[in-house]
């Protein structure tokens, strides 16, 4: 592999290098038929098998359901904030929400003008340091659905197990899907944006229980229904072809690796890795509460802001990008996908102690 950077960037992320190797190549001419993956019609049988096999793995990998539908659409995660109560809620219906950072925030603001939003846990005034215990919080009576971010990428806090409750979950899974092993059963819908974990921007990934696809009201725009992507093998417009094929070359990937049992572990052995640096030292200070730690996203700080910037700067010198925490927190943030390699977090692990010794007063 040439020199390449270690990119610690939330997203768009790291991707497996072979995954930009033959992406490369079939930009150019895919599987030597004269062109290229990015002028192929949408409409063609060659497309027709990419959205196909890319559909076929994802419902292996995590072990989906005959009875869900899987669904690739445009617009972003955060379109599907407004998306999904279009959908599943109406005037006089009410969902829960869990508020454990930014991304739920917003979800809750684009779900109030569709029905009645109660939420039943927020974060907010601990900084988002951790996701609640099932005992916490109260699902309202007559709910729709409980509404949750399974991995929040700025604060670095993760859902490590999902509620057990009625009628069903939906989940915004952008930062951690393909991750880890989930029952997916447990769910009636999740949606992940591709560009953290998955592939690149510019597709969202839906899957969505069979018989909430007759719950929307009929006032929803023919676009913003998932009955109508999932009626057209989400080819009822041209979808963000690229995007899928791409995706559909990571689930190969991953499915080489061993499937997400294998990808979890690798993750875990990461987190543990960097995590134990942090804990070792008191100057470096994680955010977020240890039994919420992402595995994705570790966030820690410095004595000081200037330090921060210190750090990041001279960590970019050194080839680690991306580690400049959010802006509205600050910190650091090594973001740690699926495709980010071991021996970076190990390299990342000597330069925080050297710069430790350097810098300690």
């Amino acid at each position: 592999m040439p020199e390449r950077i270690y990119n610690f960037s939330p997203g768009p992320a790291v991707l497996p290098y072979e995954v930009l190797e033959q992406a490369a190549k079939d930009v150019v001419n895919y599987q030597g038929k004269g062109l290229s993956i990015l002028e192929m019609s949408h409409r063609s049988k060659d497309f027709t098998n990419v959205i196909n096999e890319a559909v076929d793995l994802l419902r292996e990998l995590m072990a989906i359901p005959d009875n869900y539908k899987i669904l690739f659409l445009q617009g972003g995660a955060s379109t599907q904030f407004a998306m999904v109560p279009m959908n599943l809620l109406g005037p006089g219906k009410t969902a829960t929400y869990l508020n454990t950072g930014t991304w739920a925030k917003k979800s809750i603001k684009e779900a109030k003008p569709f029905g009645k939003v109660v939420v039943a846990y927020s974060g907010e005034e601990t900084g988002f340091d951790r996701v609640p215990e099932q005992g916490e919080y109260t699902v309202a009576p007559g709910s729709e659905y409980l509404y949750l971010v399974s991995n929040n990428t700025i604060f670095g806090t993760q859902f490590h197990q999902f509620p057990d409750v009625e009628p069903y979950l939906v989940c915004d899974m952008s930062s951690d899907i393909l991750s880890r092993e989930v029952d997916v059963k447990k769910f009636g819908l999740i949606f992940a944006g591709a560009q953290k974990n998955m592939g690149p921007a510019g597709a969202t990934v839906v899957i969505i229980r069979e018989d909430l696809l007759e719950k929307t009201p009929e006032n929803v725009p023919t676009m913003f229904r998932y009955k109508t992507h999932a009626e057209k093998n989400s080819l009822y417009n041209t979808p963000p072809c690229y995007a899928i094929y791409v995706i559909g070359l990571v689930l190969k990937w991953l499915k080489g690796l061993g499937g997400l049992k294998v990808m979890a572990e690798m993750n875990q052995d990461k987190a543990d890795l960097l995590y134990k640096a942090i804990d070792g030292t008191d100057y470096y200070r994680g955010h977020a509460q240890k039994n919420s730690r992402s595995l994705m996203n570790v966030t820690f700080n410095l004595p000081s802001p200037e330090l921060e910037a210190k750090f990041i700067a001279e960590a970019t010198q050194a080839g680690f990008d991306g580690l400049k925490g959010h802006r509205s927190v600050g910190g650091v943030r090594a973001s740690i996908y699926n495709a980010f390699p071991r021996e970076g977090v190990e390299k990342l692990v000597s330069f925080m102690k050297a710069f430790e010794q350097k810098n300690r007063p």
